[in-house]
């Protein structure tokens, strides 16, 4: 299911959460609950509200990547109704965007709300227990610098584990437990933010196709699809 982020746009005063201390919503109230974090509710009245659903595994991805951080770091705090402070732009503009039918403009609302939330220590604390096992701090750094200065070649899990001295195996857990993703998800997300800027400054599709690494124009296009629901020919479209 993942965690949820719910943004009121009209109605909630007849939306009560009832199990705990009994609340209910109003137009521009937020509420976050983090994934497995059960609630009971009862509905009075009609209300329009954008819910977003997220993946833990997407959530700390975002994190690691936006704050140089351990994924293991983030704690999503539970909050029920409460002003959106900061999130209220990016909600509207996400909203204006899937209204209008514009990925580019969606894709950019979606990671700024993301960026802003993350941001917030209202919404997500960065936790500060001990951790262990997974990457070391120079072993993250020098990983994603790799990657980033590479992401036009081949990318094999034997090159990287090599890099930092780790087995295959090995590496592939601690890369996932602190960036949220296995390697291949996160280069696959980085070749797409590539692709995505790319694709802003004008540049040919073939010719973004060999500079994000992928084979031929038509594996670009089945990557960038699943990983923005769109082709590279759409999201241009809509730059227009």
């Amino acid at each position: 299911m993942g965690h949820t982020f719910s943004f009121y746009l009209r109605g909630g005063e007849g939306t009560w959460r009832v199990d705990g201390a009994q609340a209910h919503g109003w137009p521009g109230a937020v509420c976050v609950m983090p994934q497995g974090q059960s609630s009971v509710w009862r509905i009075t009245r009609p209300f329009v509200f954008l819910h977003l659903y997220l993946p833990d595994d997407e959530l700390r991805r975002s994190f690691a990547e936006t704050f140089d951080r351990d994924a293991r770091r983030l704690e999503l705090a539970e909050r029920t109704y409460v002003e959106p402070e900061q999130l209220a732009m990016p909600f509207k503009a996400l909203l204006a965007a899937i209204q209008s039918d514009d990925p580019a403009c969606a894709d950019a609302a979606a990671v700024e709300l993301m960026a802003t939330l993350l941001a917030s220590g209202r919404f997500a604390n960065k936790a500060r227990l001990p951790l262990t096992g997974g990457l070391s701090p120079r072993h993250r750094t020098l990983l994603c610098d790799f990657i980033e200065a590479n992401l036009d070649q081949t990318l094999r899990l034997r090159e990287l584990s090599t890099l930092v001295g780790l087995s295959e195996f090995h590496l592939q857990r601690s890369f996932r437990e602190t960036c949220g993703v296995s390697p291949q998800r996160w280069i696959a997300h980085r070749r797409t933010e590539r692709a995505k800027r790319l694709i802003r400054d004008g540049e040919p599709l073939a010719q973004v196709a060999a500079a994000c690494g992928f084979s031929s124009q038509s594996h670009l296009s089945r990557s960038f699809r699943d990983g923005t629901g769109v082709t590279p020919g759409a999201f241009r479209r809509a730059m227009a």
